[in-house]
């Protein structure tokens, strides 16, 4: 349990600041783009979205890294990235100082944040699914998605206190850094927490990597001609996933702030927060519910669900005045979710050995990722722009739909797997344990 935390801490850290960045957009836009652009939020999405890009490249790499050196040492090394590019950004000069060279820095700053945040995906997944005992492999590994739920929650609550304490004309100006910059100090104190945690792989696995008797550990060759179809598997499994996810938690809560205007400002960032701790408290039940029954009726119901409400969340939501309606429409969607985030480590996870657990896991996700999931919010600005969002609805549905046939068709309930061969078989320990 406290290799889950320390391991957990560090997710919640890095991905506060990956949202830190979307929750305070709106405030610091003019700071890096004319205030008369009316492109300048479309802009700031895509910075966003470009990030995406280093994402495989961060999880080849890391990926790479922890398959052969260690998880522990790779997660350690990404937490530590993620921590200067925090404080890059919370001192960095703005577009009155230097121009057009403050976006460029912004840009520059993401991008390598993109890079740690691809890393630490595939290897905290790895990780936890592999520290968690077999009959409770779901509910440790949902505890990923807690504190990647949970770093958005924080960035809205930073957000909350800042709008409390100070006029939203000084956030603008500058108390848009504090959220940046107690990002940088949190994943210090993480990065002493992972220096203790304990590792994962085997020592002989770690001795047969540093003595070169095992040179495929950590091969992108091995991966691409021996596990190509579990890489592909994992890429449509995420792919309906992270569009919904991005569409359901980064786009919804945008829409509510636009609702409710610069007055409901404070009511919107509440909303916003409740949905979200919601969202985060149905995880663990998620992966409870998935070590019962299995991972498979939890996919096939967040598939059926997203292709049915992506619909209804995006037409009604932006007409909504209440905070109570507002809540509602998320709410649902959330529970929808669910059904993806609480199992998605685990279920990918569980395809791959361990001798390329970290770099299969990473990579099918971060490029399912960064197509689908970190475009999501310029796609949907854009349509804004565009007067398309039917079509972007269409868009995120079909791919919804995509990941559901693959649920339905091409996976199997309760199936052993490489991690049960390793650790020993959730759903045999299951059927042995004695009733009560």
């Amino acid at each position: 349990m406290l290799n889950t935390v320390k391991g957990s801490a560090g997710n919640l850290v890095e991905w506060y600041d990956v949202y830190v960045y979307t929750v305070f957009a709106t405030y610091f836009e003019a700071q890096f783009f004319a205030p008369d652009d009316r492109n300048s939020t479309f802009y700031i999405y895509a910075i966003f979205a470009v990030t995406f890009i280093m994402r495989p490249i961060g999880s080849w790499f890391f990926g790479r890294f922890a398959d052969r050196r260690g998880r522990r040492a790779a997660l350690t090394v990404s937490i530590t990235i993620m921590s200067a590019c925090s404080f890059l950004v919370s001192v960095m000069p703005t577009r009155e100082a230097i121009g057009m060279w403050a976006a460029v820095i912004l840009i520059g700053a993401r991008l390598v944040q993109g890079f740690a945040t691809g890393g630490e995906y595939g290897t905290s997944a790895t990780y936890m699914s592999e520290a968690a005992t077999a009959r409770r492999r779901g509910f440790f590994s949902s505890f990923q998605y807690v504190t990647l739920i949970g770093g958005h929650v924080l960035a809205q609550l930073t957000l909350l206190i800042v709008l409390a304490v100070m006029p939203v004309e000084a956030v603008e100006d500058w108390g848009w850094r504090i959220g940046f910059f107690i990002g940088g100090i949190a994943a210090l104190v993480v990065l002493w927490l992972r220096r203790t945690m304990d590792e994962s792989l085997s020592e002989e696995h770690l001795e047969a990597v540093r003595s070169g008797t095992d040179r495929d550990s950590g091969s992108l060759k091995s991966l691409l001609t021996s596990y190509w179809r579990p890489l592909v598997w994992v890429f449509l499994v995420t792919a309906g996933g992270t569009i919904a996810f991005y569409t359901y938690s980064v786009n919804a809560p945008t829409i509510v702030k636009t609702a409710f205007g610069e007055e409901g400002a404070v009511a919107a960032t509440w909303t916003n927060l409740l949905g979200l701790i919601f969202l985060m408290l149905l995880q663990p039940l998620g992966g409870l519910l998935s070590d019962r029954i299995g991972r498979k009726p939890l996919l096939v119901f967040f598939g059926i669900g997203g292709v049915l409400y992506t619909w209804v969340l995006i037409t009604f939501l932006p007409q909504t005045q209440s905070p109570l309606d507002a809540f509602a429409l998320t709410a649902v969607g959330y529970v929808i979710l669910t059904g993806y985030t609480s199992v998605n480590a685990i279920v990918k996870a569980e395809v791959f050995p361990a001798r390329v657990r970290a770099l299969g896991v990473g990579l099918g996700y971060a490029l399912a990722n960064s197509v689908f999931g970190g475009t999501a919010p310029a796609v949907y600005q854009a349509s804004l722009t565009g007067g398309g969002v039917t079509w972007f609805i269409v868009y995120v549905t079909a791919v919804i739909a995509v990941s559901l046939t693959v649920y339905i068709f091409f996976m199997r309930n309760r199936a052993e797997t490489p991690l049960d061969r390793e650790q020993g078989s959730a759903w045999t320990t299951l059927q042995d344990a004695p009733h009560r």
